[in-house]
C-alpha cells in the first residue's frame, strides 16, 4: 500500500473519542472486515470496485475507538481522459459507530489530504444529499468502466474545474 500523501490528520481526535489515523499495513484485516460488513459480497460487483482491483492506493485513513478500527476510507489514483485525479472510497464505518460523524471526518481527512497533494479532484460514486455538503456535485462525461447511476458520479473540484473522458487505473 501507498504511503498516504501526509501523515496529517493522523491521531486526531474526532467524535465521540475516536481516533483518525493514517492507515498502517496491519490494518488491512479489519479494513476487509469494515467493508465487507458494510457493502456486503454484492460490493464486488460494482463497477466502483473495477477501479479499486489492482489499483495505487494513493492515502488511507482509518478511525478507531479503544485502538480498534471501527472505519476506513481510501483515495485510489486514477485517470480521467488525461488528468490525474483521485477516486474516493470505499468509505464504510461499523454499524455500532455510525451517526457519531465519523464517516464525514474520514471525508474532509481526504479531501483535505488531497488538497495538500495538489491533486487536481476527487471522483467518488456515491449519494449526492450525503457528499453534497463536502463541495461534491454531479458531472456528466465521465464513462466509468462499466454501469453505474449517472446521477451518484461526483466530483468535487480542487485544482481543476472540469474533467471528462474514460475513467482509468493511474
Amino acid at each position: 500500500m501507498a504511503q498516504p500523501l501526509a501523515q496529517t490528520p493522523s491521531d486526531l481526535p474526532h467524535p465521540g473519542g475516536a481516533v483518525l489515523r493514517a492507515e498502517q499495513a496491519g490494518d488491512a484485516d479489519a479494513i476487509d472486515r469494515i467493508v465487507l460488513a458494510a457493502f456486503g459480497p454484492g460490493r464486488f460487483a460494482k463497477t466502483a470496485e473495477r477501479l479499486r482491483e489492482g489499483g495505487s492506493v494513493a492515502a488511507g485513513f482509518v478511525t478507531c475507538v479503544d485502538d480498534r478500527p471501527v472505519g476506513s476510507v481510501r483515495l485510489w489514483s486514477i485517470r480521467v481522459g488525461g488528468t490525474p485525479c483521485l477516486f474516493l472510497g470505499p468509505i464504510a464505518v461499523e454499524r455500532s459507530e455510525r451517526s457519531e460523524g465519523l464517516g464525514a471526518a474520514m471525508v474532509q481527512a481526504c479531501i483535505d489530504q488531497a488538497r495538500e497533494a495538489g491533486a487536481a479532484g476527487i471522483l467518488l460514486v456515491g449519494d449526492a444529499p450525503y457528499f453534497g455538503r463536502f463541495g461534491f456535485a454531479r458531472i456528466d462525461g465521465v464513462a466509468l468502466p462499466g454501469p453505474v447511476d449517472p446521477a451518484r458520479v461526483l466530483w468535487l473540484p480542487l485544482a481543476v474545474p472540469d474533467v471528462t473522458g474514460p475513467v482509468t487505473r493511474a
